[in-house]
């Protein structure tokens, strides 16, 4: 959004200097991973979204290592608008935050501020708040919202013919006052110059002499500014996170949102409320989720699937028609179409398995090929492995990939057939249609069409009849 006039446009201000005290924890408030990614990123993907001309964001605690957080990321993350960083050098409240940030600000024309621990904030809200500050040219438009129960939140106070009067603080409300139900959601949009001239009447208050951000209404109705409110139709949107409590009622929310996303795609979720989905997984039409199943990162999960019960999936791309079932864990892995994964079975970072393969219970593959229709149905451990097409694996198989210095590779060809209880001692190869025998220890290459047997001969003695 730009204004014509002026050509200095919209910036978006993202307060993230809090301590986050209440969170009981060394890491930054604003980096605690919600829904797949740290709390901050949903605000910039917000303030992204609304094409500003720059995008500023104020740290402070451990400032270095959110800024970090954040510019490692930023790429990954899909924000291609300039993020600028102030320092706030003291905790003093979100009005100071303003302050050192007017350097900043004054090259624009309309500044959209909100706090960093907000991440269920939308586009559609925020955009709406956006064109009304537009449309009835005012000084400053707030975001309300109507909370049956207010506790912890600033009352909007109006006078009798509506005007907003000003924001107090629930520390500060008298009986009456403490009764309102509207709320300051701590999303502001105001025009700069009146903004910028407004902060210099800011004082500071209460024991910490803090400078309040809210103080701004009462200050710029002083001047004759025309304040206004834009009431959200959707009130848990201003939940805050002050709190690690806090942090999961909000993230309950998010997975919700991205279950009901699916569910009106056509995917079938049994049971939502034990369900968990990051925010960016995809999911195809008529997949169907069983309960206890986590979807994480980047996972994607094809058309006609079926996931779970209780099976982990993190960054892993699942084919059409394929079948991941219970208590399976699968990581950094491929399955492709019409394969079939489990029961409690394993996939290890950069597994490859199908079209058409099946990988049974109690069985882990770690960065192998399984090709098509070939099989390792139960019971065996594969490593380092490439399985050409329509290979059956026994029971108890195992790849000897690591000599105890260096990992090894088995390459197993078309059609052959491993027996159970085998040991494949790599480096080593097994030709096209070569069989191995149940028991075997194959420390040498097998050629093509040929049987390798390597076990002792059975030897039977009889000890006799014990005299009496």
């Amino acid at each position: 959004m730009r204004d014509k006039s002026t050509g200095r446009g919209l910036v978006v201000l993202i307060l993230a200097a809090g301590q986050g005290t209440r969170m009981e924890s060394v890491k930054p408030k604003v980096l605690h991973p919600m829904g797949g990614y740290p709390m901050l990123f949903y605000l910039l993907r917000l303030a992204n979204a609304l094409k500003p001309q720059g995008i500023g964001v104020v740290v402070g605690h451990m400032a270095d290592e959110v800024q970090t957080g954040v510019e490692e990321n930023i790429k990954k993350w899909g924000i291609n608008r300039p993020i600028t960083f102030i320092r706030q050098k003291q905790s003093l409240g979100s009005g100071h935050a303003v302050v050192e940030s007017v350097s900043f600000l004054k090259k624009f024309q309309t500044a959209l501020i909100y706090c960093g621990d907000t991440p269920l904030l939308t586009f559609e809200t925020i955009f709406s708040l956006l064109k009304a500050h537009q449309e009835q040219k005012s000084q400053a438009t707030l975001l309300s919202a109507k909370l049956n129960n207010p506790k912890g939140y600033g009352r909007i106070v109006r006078s009798p013919m509506g005007d907003v009067l000003k924001i107090v603080e629930e520390s500060e409300t008298s009986g009456k006052e403490a009764s309102i139900l509207e709320v300051n959601s701590g999303v502001y949009c105001f025009e700069v110059s009146w903004l910028l001239e407004s902060l210099k009447s800011l004082t500071p208050k209460g024991m910490r002499r803090e400078y309040y951000l809210t103080d701004m209404v009462e200050a710029l109705r002083s001047k004759g500014c025309r304040v206004l409110t834009q009431l959200s139709g959707n009130p848990e949107e201003i939940l805050g996170v002050n709190s690690k409590i806090q942090m999961s009622q909000v993230e309950r929310i998010l997975n919700r949102r991205v279950l009901e996303r699916l569910m009106l795609s056509g995917v079938t979720v049994v049971d939502p409320t034990h369900t968990y989905v990051d925010s960016d997984v995809e999911v195809g039409q008529d997949s169907v989720i069983y309960p206890g199943t986590i979807l994480k990162g980047r996972t994607k999960v094809g058309k006609l699937c079926t996931v779970g019960p209780f099976v982990y999936l993190e960054d892993t791309v699942v084919g059409n028609e394929s079948e991941i079932k219970m208590a399976s864990c699968l990581v950094e892995s491929r399955v492709l179409d019409k394969s079939v994964v489990g029961p409690f079975a394993h996939l290890r970072p950069a597994s490859v398995v199908g079209p058409k393969a099946k990988i049974g219970n109690f069985t882990e593959i770690k960065a192998s090929r399984i090709g098509f229709g070939s099989k390792v149905p139960h019971l065996s451990y594969v490593g380092d492995a490439d399985i050409a097409e329509e290979v059956n694996i026994g029971a108890g198989t195992i790849t000897c990939n690591f000599d105890g210095t260096e990992k090894h590779k088995t390459i197993i060809g078309p059609k052959a057939f491993i027996g159970s209880n085998v040991n494949l001692v790599a480096p080593v190869r097994i030709g096209r249609g070569a069989k191995v025998g149940a028991g075997s220890t194959i420390t040498e290459d097998v050629p093509e069409d040929s049987l390798a047997i390597a076990r002792s001969r059975q030897v039977v003695k009889s000890f006799g009849k014990k005299s009496k």
